[in-house]
C-alpha cells in the first residue's frame, strides 16, 4: 500500500523530538513527510522545510494556514504530527481535526484540563483520528506484560510501582537550552516533572494493568532555586480495581538518565521491567525461581512478537517503540478500525486529569483527590 502523506507542526532546527518522530514515521514505510510548519518563526520554518526536502509550496509559517491549505489540496496530508511545546497541542490538533485530518500528537495531550476537554469534543466531532505518542507502550516487553496481565498470569493485582527518574534538570540549565527553557515555563508546559515524565509513568501503569486511578494523593516539589514548575513528584494511587500504586517522577535524581521502571505485583506473581534494559522482562511466581523473558526468546508471546522487528539478541528500543505507534496509527487511518493498543483521545484526557489532580492535591497539602 502507498505510504500515507504526513505533515508536521513544530520540530524544526534545534528541536529534539521532531527528529525522533520523523525517524519513527518512516521506519516501517507507512508515512512520507510532505508538508510542515516547522517553526513559528517564518524564516526558520522555511529553512527547516528546505533542509528536510519539503517542496516550497508545502512549507508553511502558520499551522492554521497549513490545515486549511492541505485540506483543500487533492493530494493533501492524511495526518499531521504535532511536536510543539504542550500549550500549543490543543489549538493545533483542533485546527486539523476541524478539517478531518488525523492527528498524531506528542504527550501530554495538552497543558491544561480545559484544553484537553475542548480537544476531546473536537476529536469526537471529526472524522479524523487522534493518537497520542506515549512511546513506551510500543516496547515488545511492555506488550508482553500487558498480555500476561490480561491472561491472569499475576492473579488479582495488588500493587503497581512506576518510577521515572532523570537528573538533567538537577541544576539550572543554560540559557540557550531550548528543551529545558519551555519545560520550565508553566504557561507552556502546564507542569514540570509531573507533566513531562510523570504522565509516562502513569500511562504505562494503566496500559499494562488495564486499570485507572480512582483517587490519588500527591506531593510536588521544586528543588532548584527560582524554578516555577515541579522537578520531583511523589504520588500514591488507589486504582479502580482495588490495587494500590505509587509513582515517583523526578528530574533531579542525580545518577539517573532515563530510568523508567515498572513493577506489577499480584496474588500469584509479579512482573518487573526497566526501560534502560527494555528487551528483558522478569516474571516471578510464588515458590518458583524468577524467569527472565527476553524479547526474542521462546517465552515471548504474540503481543511481544507483533511489536518485534529484528532477531533475538539485537537491541531494539526507543525509536522502534515510537515506530510501532506510527505503524498502528497508519493501520487505523487506512482501515478506520480501532485497536486496543493505540493511545487515543480518552487516554490523553485521563493523563491530563491525572496531572491536574496531582497539582490540586499538592497545593492542598497532599489531600486525597477523587479522579474517577
Amino acid at each position: 500500500m502507498a505510504p500515507l502523506k504526513l505533515g508536521m507542526v513544530g520540530g524544526g532546527k534545534g528541536a529534539f523530538i521532531g527528529g525522533v518522530h520523523r525517524m519513527a514515521a518512516r521506519l516501517d514505510g507507512r508515512f512520507d513527510l510532505v508538508a510542515g510548519a516547522f517553526s513559528s518563526d517564518s524564516a526558520r520554518a522555511h529553512a527547516s522545510a528546505a533542509e528536510l526536502g519539503i517542496e516550497a509550496d508545502r512549507s508553511y509559517a502558520d499551522f492554521n494556514e497549513m490545515a486549511k491549505a492541505e485540506a483543500a489540496r487533492p493530494d493533501g496530508i492524511d495526518a499531521v504530527s504535532i511536536v510543539t511545546p504542550n500549550h500549543l497541542h490543543g489549538p493545533i490538533a483542533e485546527a486539523f481535526l476541524t478539517h478531518d485530518i488525523s492527528v498524531i500528537c506528542d504527550k501530554p495531550m495538552t497543558a491544561t484540563l480545559a484544553q484537553a476537554e475542548r480537544l476531546k469534543a473536537a476529536a469526537e466531532a471529526s472524522s479524523g483520528h487522534f493518537f497520542l505518542t506515549h512511546n513506551y507502550t510500543g516496547y515488545p516487553m511492555i506488550r508482553q506484560a500487558r498480555q500476561m496481565v490480561a491472561e491472569g498470569a499475576l492473579g488479582e493485582l495488588r500493587i503497581v510501582e512506576a518510577n521515572y527518574l532523570q537528573d538533567w534538570l538537577s541544576d539550572a540549565p543554560a540559557e540557550d537550552n531550548k528543551q529545558a527553557k519551555w519545560r520550565a515555563d508553566p504557561a507552556q508546559s502546564g507542569g514540570g516533572a509531573i507533566g513531562d515524565i510523570g504522565t509516562h509513568a502513569y500511562n504505562l501503569a494503566c496500559f499494562v494493568t488495564g486499570m485507572r486511578a480512582a483517587s490519588l494523593s500527591a506531593t510536588l516539589s521544586s528543588h532548584v532555586s527560582g524554578r516555577l514548575v515541579d522537578d520531583d513528584a511523589r504520588i500514591t494511587l488507589q486504582f479502580d480495581a482495588g490495587a494500590r500504586g505509587h509513582i515517583w517522577a523526578s528530574q533531579v535524581a542525580i545518577g539517573n538518565e532515563n530510568n523508567l521502571t515498572l513493577a506489577v505485583y499480584g496474588s500469584k506473581g509479579s512482573l518487573r521491567w526497566a526501560q534502560e534494559n527494555p528487551n528483558v522482562l522478569w516474571f516471578s511466581e510464588t515458590g518458583k525461581a524468577s524467569q527472565m523473558i527476553t524479547r526474542g526468546g521462546g517465552a515471548a508471546n504474540h503481543a511481544a512478537a507483533s511489536a518485534t522487528r529484528i532477531p533475538a539478541g539485537h537491541p531494539e528500543g526507543y525509536l522502534e517503540a515510537f515506530a510501532t505507534l506510527y505503524r498502528e496509527a497508519a493501520d487505523v487511518i487506512k482501515s478506520s478500525s480501532t485497536t486496543d493498543t493505540t493511545i487515543g483521545i480518552q487516554d490523553g484526557l485521563d493523563g491530563v486529569r491525572f496531572v491536574d489532580a496531582c497539582q490540586r492535591s499538592s497545593r492542598d497539602g497532599a489531600s486525597v483527590i477523587d479522579i474517577k
